[in-house]
């Protein structure tokens, strides 16, 4: 890769690693579903209008922007607002690669290989390790909503896959239509319509900062320089570059956040980072079945 596309890679992810820091602002502004619905409604207008129609079926569209807009997203941000913190969120939401390979196994009949499954397990140990620290002292509730969150998004790894869309940013765009009206239906429903505009009348300066860096500098910068890069390298170029999120993640999280980062927390990082690279890097025992659409499969974008 030429050095300024290195550096452009290196961008996107402490781009998205800070995005958990700015989530975490976010949700002191907006109750979780509300926050969330914003943050795709403010990502799909205006840019719906200028990055032209849709390049996969709709199916693909649908299915994305409901498993991650509405379940992963939904699922992690009333996480972090019961207390998880936003460093340890971007590290166990990395727990994904392993819910992608095991949705892939099942779904399009991939075999694991036993290089994988060593991954897998150095992963798997690392979130345990990690819930054996959040336990001593803090809320599982909100540990386990981000482990569902993980899941949530191995199955859309799997459903973009599938899609394979020619164009990251345009598939971006249009997925995140499809979360706002749902979400905010739920918004209404659980958080209730008192509170989603007490919220709205208290709109100020942060509230507008969060929405605009989760919204347009997170997705739709991140994932439309995230798949540039893609179109450019190969996907065994680009994807290393995603294990820093974490590493941005926790280190923003501990100076902008003052959250404290344990050995355990350390441990399990080394553990999970180093079983995600093994899992996302190595090669499948048996090839995987052709995308149904599109000329390249799009990579898992990492954004919080």
């Amino acid at each position: 890769m030429r050095p300024v596309h290195i550096s452009l890679a290196v961008l996107v992810t402490a781009v998205w690693g800070v995005n958990f820091v700015v989530i975490d602002v976010g949700l002191g502004h907006f109750p979780p579903l509300l926050f969330s619905a914003l943050r795709f409604l403010v990502a799909a207008l205006p840019a719906v209008f200028f990055v032209g129609r849709p390049k996969v079926a709709w199916k693909w569209i649908v299915a994305v922007g409901l498993v991650l807009g509405v379940a992963k997203f939904g699922l992690l941000f009333i996480g972090m607002s019961q207390g998880m913190p936003a460093g340890l969120s971007s590290l166990v939401l990395q727990v994904q690669a392993v819910f992608t390979v095991v949705v892939a196994t099942t779904v399009l009949g991939e075999r694991l290989g036993g290089v994988r499954l060593l991954g897998m397990g150095v992963a798997l140990a690392g979130i345990v390790v990690a819930g054996i620290d959040e336990g001593s002292g803090g809320p599982l509730l909100g540990f386990s909503l981000t482990v569902g969150a993980a899941a949530c998004w191995g199955v859309s790894n799997v459903l973009t896959r599938r899609a394979a869309p020619p164009d990251a940013l345009n598939f971006m765009v249009w997925v995140s239509v499809v979360p706002v009206l749902p979400l905010l239906a739920l918004s209404l429903l659980f958080e209730g319509p008192a509170r989603d505009a007490e919220a709205l009348a208290g709109f100020d300066w942060g509230g507008a900062g969060a929405l605009v860096y989760v919204a347009w500098i997170s997705t739709v910068f991140g994932f439309g320089a995230w798949g540039m890069l893609l179109r450019r390298y190969p996907a065994s170029s680009v994807a290393p570059f995603s294990l820093l999120v974490p590493v941005f993640g926790m280190s923003s999280a501990a100076l902008l956040l003052g959250e404290s980062v344990t050995p355990l927390r350390w441990c399990a990082a080394a553990l999970l980072v180093g079983g995600v690279a093994v899992t996302s890097l190595s090669r499948p025992a048996t090839p995987a079945p052709m995308p149904e659409a599109g000329t390249r499969p799009l990579a898992a974008g990492l954004s919080g």
